[in-house]
């Protein structure tokens, strides 16, 4: 197991060197000057190539690059040109509310997901297991700023239930950020469960189980479920990984104070340290994740070893 996960890891240093260049390309790809957004539109020339040679961006691409990966492999992001404080003092101190709303999202769509297609598979073909199945489509469909927008009108304005945005200090302020942004992996999760759990179902063990005169709660949440879990899992894994990634949207929706709305306004302030920082952060975040769900499989299913 253990050389398993060293393995992984190793594999993790081209990705992560794949991901930082293709950041470093794309960001400065992006239309307009940081130099002239530090300077101000009034600046005099001779001011903005100062801040430009402050900034090193004077310098050729390869250059700043190389730059960039040596202040990286020290733990140094570069100093935010927005505020001026280091860029990763600024994604950390919004890091643990992007964390917050990604798990919470993560549990919703989980619970929900799985409940929704355990219940349409053991009720294939029922009202149930259509109207679940239509409801999923609609989540995958409908945009997350929408619907962001109508919960927001609905329970925010309407029915003065709950919070309209902002981060308070209760979990009233997290609900509604957590369900939109949980409501398409809730969908995608129970898709797959339904899937998963038919095929279980179908098989000779489970045929056993229900001939030995077991309850069928037990042998749908004890045996099938277990066996069924294994995509399921992968599925989770990889929608947390993009839940905490893509968080951009809802956070701006809701003024939820995290990674996301940070990087739109680095973006539009043109914020380059801010930027690769915090997508760099995303990447590895995602990489883990991911490596995490690969060492669950061996407790889900014995059978599974790595070699």
């Amino acid at each position: 197991m253990w050389q398993y996960v060293l393995r992984r890891l190793i594999l993790t240093i081209p990705v992560l060197i794949g991901v930082s260049l293709l950041v470093f390309a794309m960001v400065r790809l992006v239309p307009g000057c940081p130099a002239v957004a530090i300077a101000g539109v009034h600046a005099t020339p001779e001011f903005v190539e100062q801040v430009r040679r402050d900034l090193g961006l004077d310098r050729p691409l390869h250059t700043q690059y190389f730059i960039f990966v040596g202040n990286l492999l020290r733990g140094d992001l570069g100093v935010s040109t927005r505020t001026g404080r280091p860029a990763a003092t600024e994604i950390w101190d919004k890091f643990p509310n992007t964390v917050e709303l990604a798990m919470a999202s993560t549990l919703v769509a989980s619970v929900i997901g799985i409940i929704a297609g355990v219940i349409s598979a053991t009720r294939q073909h029922s009202i149930f297991d259509s109207g679940s199945m239509l409801v999923a489509l609609f989540g995958v469909s409908v945009p997350v700023f929408w619907l962001g927008l109508v919960l927001m009108l609905l329970f925010a304005v309407t029915l003065d239930w709950l919070p309209a945005g902002g981060r308070g200090g209760t979990i009233e302020y997290l609900i509604l950020p957590a369900i939109t942004l949980g409501a398409a992996s809730a969908a995608i999760i129970a898709r797959m469960t339904r899937s998963s759990m038919l095929e279980v179902l179908r098989q000779d063990f489970i045929t056993t189980a229900r001939a030995k005169g077991l309850r069928e709660r037990i042998v749908t949440y004890k045996h099938a479920l277990k066996n069924a879990l294994i995509p399921v899992v992968t599925i989770i894994g990889l929608q947390s990984g993009i839940l905490l990634g893509g968080a951009v949207l809802t956070e701006t929706v809701f003024a939820w104070p995290g990674v996301g709305r940070l990087m739109v306004d680095s973006i539009m302030a043109r914020d380059f340290p801010v930027v690769q920082g915090a997508v760099l952060l995303f990447a590895v975040c995602f990489v883990f994740v991911n490596l995490f769900v690969d060492v669950l499989y061996s407790f889900l299913d014995p059978r599974i070893r790595y070699e």
